[in-house]
């Protein structure tokens, strides 16, 4: 039984699109506390635009990186095992995204060895604990609003790619997977930010219990997506890359039986 699942190119597919999807959304939430600026990251000069009165430059969450990708495996996982598909996943990612802020927690709160705490200061760490507890140690209300965001994206993304799918057909992919993406992705980056620092400030320490200024989440929310919008654009071409080596390992008989299945909304493993 074990080897007839193994030898399934479809469940082995789907094993593959599964864990490589969820690992993204782990590494996007973790790598997500450091601020980046995009205009030095790429050596140009920072923006400086009046944007609901502030002045308005790239600086992103280093989550932005990884999540365009996450919603793009939502299509391309959606084309193949259909709505319910995606959201065995979005569900089990998740529930694994709690545990591994529950695991994160409790690592927190163990006593440090001694000469922990210390040993970096080589490198100009003067306190271990204290470092592990900023990267790791993210606000509950931060925790909440991605968690939100995340099923209120996948959400929106299935629903919108299989209308146009019904409306199409085998036609426009790139229509289908990049205008998901983009209106999903409109919601992510606001519902965040608004919940863990607008709405919930009380939950983030560093935010002193009062909300930011409406201008100025604005002004993070849009920033945000004017990345996230213009990276659905730039990975496009990723679809087409992702479709033609998913046709070449399925071959066309048992793809094209997938692709009808996941339309009718049937999850069908086959062989």
């Amino acid at each position: 039984m074990i080897t007839n699942i193994i030898k399934d190119k479809s469940t082995k597919l789907f094993i593959f699109l599964g864990g490589f999807f969820i690992a993204n959304a782990i590494i996007a939430e973790v790598i997500g506390v450091k601020i980046f600026s995009l205009e030095n990251t790429i050596g140009i000069q920072p923006f400086s635009i009046p944007l609901f009165g502030h002045s308005f430059s790239f600086n992103l969450t280093a989550g932005v990186l990884l999540w365009p990708v996450v919603f793009i495996m939502t299509d391309i996982i959606n084309e193949y095992y259909g709505e319910r598909g995606v959201r065995l996943l979005s569900n089990l990612t998740v529930c694994l995204l709690a545990y591994a802020f529950a695991m994160y927690y409790l690592a927190i709160h163990l006593v440090p060895a001694d000469w922990w705490p210390g040993s970096k200061t080589s490198v100009g760490l003067n306190d271990m604990q204290a470092a592990f507890e900023q990267i790791f140690g993210q606000g509950i209300a931060i925790i909440f609003g991605s968690l939100v965001a995340f099923l209120i994206g996948q959400v929106v993304d299935v629903v919108i790619f299989h209308r146009i799918k019904q409306w199409s057909g085998e036609k426009y992919i790139w229509l289908r997977s990049t205008g998901s993406t983009i209106v999903s992705q409109l919601i992510d980056s606001f519902v965040v930010v608004f919940i863990a620092f607008y709405f919930y400030p009380k939950y983030i320490s560093e935010a002193n219990g009062k909300p930011w200024p409406f201008a100025l989440v604005m002004s993070i929310c849009i920033g945000n997506y004017i990345y996230k919008f213009f990276m659905a654009i730039i990975l496009t071409p990723m679809i087409y890359i992702g479709h033609n080596m998913i046709e070449k390992y399925l071959g066309t008989a048992l793809a094209t039986e997938m692709k009808n299945a996941a339309l009718k909304d049937e999850i069908k493993i086959v062989e």
